[in-house]
């Protein structure tokens, strides 16, 4: 995974009063820049450039505000939490990020100020690490970090997000748990590491197999590989072999990656279809289709998926 390029908005230069007046500039002018639109202040005493600014979604202005706060921080600090998830572009859904969150490296305690956390952490030395140019608590370190501020569905996402790209494994995160067992949420990281499944490839898998897991319905198998005469035809988001169902969770960031040179959406549906037939036909399998809506309703939708589950029970050994 490589740092975002020099030339990325997230990354535009920081300005602070001191700077600017540095440069020749007074109150006056200043004041002009931001009204005229070529500044934008983002914290008090602080600047960036308005064109960028806007140009980011919240993840990216947080990104920036994240800057800043190293800036002018009094001590060091490195960004942690939610803020170095930021930075490692782990998922997030319907979450607001409006604390940056640091962690202080002379073990001292923290202060809390408008939009800042400064935590207090034993942050060794391989758990810090540069990142698209800014000190930041390296991949794993962060997924535990945010496992202790957020619930087990998305404590479970980000760790799984971490193992699909390969920039983690289970058993670097459980031997950095017992190295924070004292911690609170200890327990609950415990629980996010062993539901992770490295194989699912989007936020909606990653949920969707929590939805499975706390709605108690039979754990599938993520990326299931169908194959005919020796060679992969397709891959199935989860199936269940034994009960003979599979399931597909249908995202837009699924659809928009599926799309072709000079398709729209309607041809992707279309020719989802005809691969739902030539799996229907290679395995005379059922299938399940979901989407972000059912997940918002899970005790519905793993009631539809348990009764087609029953349909198909399997077969006595």
């Amino acid at each position: 995974m490589t740092d975002w390029k020099t030339d990325d908005p997230r990354r535009t230069p920081i300005w602070l009063r001191k700077d600017l007046l540095a440069q020749g500039h007074n109150d006056k002018s200043i004041k002009q820049m931001v009204a005229t639109g070529v500044l934008c202040r983002i914290r008090y005493g602080t600047y960036v450039d308005a064109a960028a600014w806007s140009s980011c979604d919240e993840a990216g202005k947080h990104a920036i505000l994240t800057r800043a706060v190293l800036k002018r921080a009094r001590a060091e600090v490195v960004a942690s939490h939610l803020s170095a998830a930021v930075e490692w572009e782990l998922p997030f859904w319907e979450l607001v990020l409006d604390i940056v969150h640091v962690t202080r490296l002379d073990e001292r305690a923290g202060r809390r100020e408008v939009g800042v956390v400064q935590h207090l952490g034993e942050l060794p030395g391989d758990h810090v690490v540069e990142r698209n140019g800014i000190p930041v608590t390296s991949a794993p370190r962060t997924a535990l970090d945010c496992a202790t501020l957020l619930d087990l569905e998305r404590a479970m996402a980000l760790i799984g997000d971490l193992l699909h790209r390969r920039l983690t494994t289970k058993d670097e995160l459980c031997e950095l748990l017992e190295f924070m067992k004292q911690w609170p949420g200890s327990l609950q990281n415990k629980l996010a590491i062993d539901l992770a499944d490295g194989r699912c490839e989007s936020v909606g898998e990653h949920r969707t197999l929590f939805m499975c897991w706390k709605q108690g319905l039979p754990r599938p198998t993520p990326q299931y590989k169908v194959e005919k005469n020796g060679q992969v035809v397709a891959r199935l988001d989860f199936a269940w072999p034994d009960r003979k169902v599979w399931l597909e969770f249908d995202g837009r960031v699924k659809y928009q990656a599926l799309l072709r040179d000079g398709e729209n959406a309607t041809d992707v549906v279309l020719r989802e279809k005809e691969r739902e037939k030539l799996i229907g036909r290679l395995t005379g399998w059922e299938c399940i289709r979901i989407t972000w809506a059912d997940l918002r309703r899970p005790e519905q939708t793993a009631a539809m998926i348990r009764e087609v589950l029953s349909r198909h029970v399997p077969a006595a050994s």
